[in-house]
């Protein structure tokens, strides 16, 4: 596969994976190869650390780079799936290169500046990306948001209420190690069956957790924010008001951590228009 600065496949664009060895990144590959014409060239970049690896992609190895402003030469999309750190370095570096960012991280969602867009909802808002970034909401709003945007389309919704049930992917690499170390501690034993054994079992080796996640459902995902909500919660809110345009829509979100490894699950209540 040609490296940076070489011409791809010819007559279509570029495209570099930003986080190609992580969680997100791994399923955007597999993606990828489902939908091998559409790209030209298609660069995996990682932390310098991951240079030099080999990950399968649309049936070729192909290395892994190290990330560098260099890489995104000649690049012209750029899918970051990175920490929110990296990604409020690095994106407008490659956007500086010439490439559009389609960001996975929770850094730009709420810039008034750019476009939060979910393709089955509000696509006309890809064209107006200012700063040359586009991003997507996070997996709990989009788990939702296209079912209640086309209702909201049809009905013009007024309120929402909604509950999410969080797997533990959605802390990363991170969360589905502690879940499977704990579900090891506690498989073949009676923890489980009395207050907090499994607490005391497990001590500080919750990982990104506040309490232990194998035997048990934690009402609480993300990060304290104002007013008692965490910041998963928020995110839902702020997020579905951005994408649909309706910066005054009533909405309360809880959010709860629950002990399987992918697919969040959602109860929504949603009221429309002449309810």
């Amino acid at each position: 596969m040609a490296g940076p600065g070489q011409t791809g496949r010819s007559g279509r664009p570029t495209l570099a994976v930003v986080g190609a060895t992580g969680a997100v990144g791994t399923v955007m590959l597999q993606i990828l190869s489902q939908r091998a014409d559409i790209w030209g060239e298609i660069r995996l970049v990682a932390s310098p650390r991951s240079a030099g690896r080999k990950l399968a992609v649309r049936g070729e190895e192909t290395e892994v780079l190290a990330l560098t402003e260099e890489v995104f030469d000649g690049v012209d999309v750029a899918l970051f799936d990175v920490p929110d750190e990296i990604a409020e370095r690095w994106a407008p570096l490659a956007v500086a290169k010439g490439a559009v960012v389609v960001d996975n991280s929770g850094t730009f969602r709420m810039a008034p500046d750019v476009p939060l867009v979910v393709p089955e909802v509000n696509p006309h808002a890809v064209r107006m990306r200012p700063r040359g970034i586009v991003a997507n909401p996070s997996c709990t709003t989009l788990s939702m948001i296209v079912a209640l945007g086309a209702l909201h389309a049809e009905f013009g919704l007024r309120e929402l209420v909604a509950s999410s049930y969080q797997a533990v992917s959605g802390a990363g690499r991170a969360g589905v190690a502690t879940l499977r170390e704990q579900l090891a501690l506690v498989a073949g034993t009676e923890l489980g069956t009395s207050p907090g054994d499994v607490r005391r079992a497990v001590g500080d080796r919750t990982g990104p957790f506040p309490e232990p996640v194998a035997l048990n459902v934690v009402p609480w995902a993300g990060s304290a924010r104002e007013d008692g909500w965490s910041s998963q919660e928020l995110k839902v809110r702020d997020e579905t008001r951005k994408i649909l345009c309706l910066p005054g829509l009533p909405v309360a979100v809880t959010c709860v951590r629950v002990p399987v490894i992918t697919t969040h699950s959602l109860t929504v209540h949603a009221r429309f228009e002449g309810e």
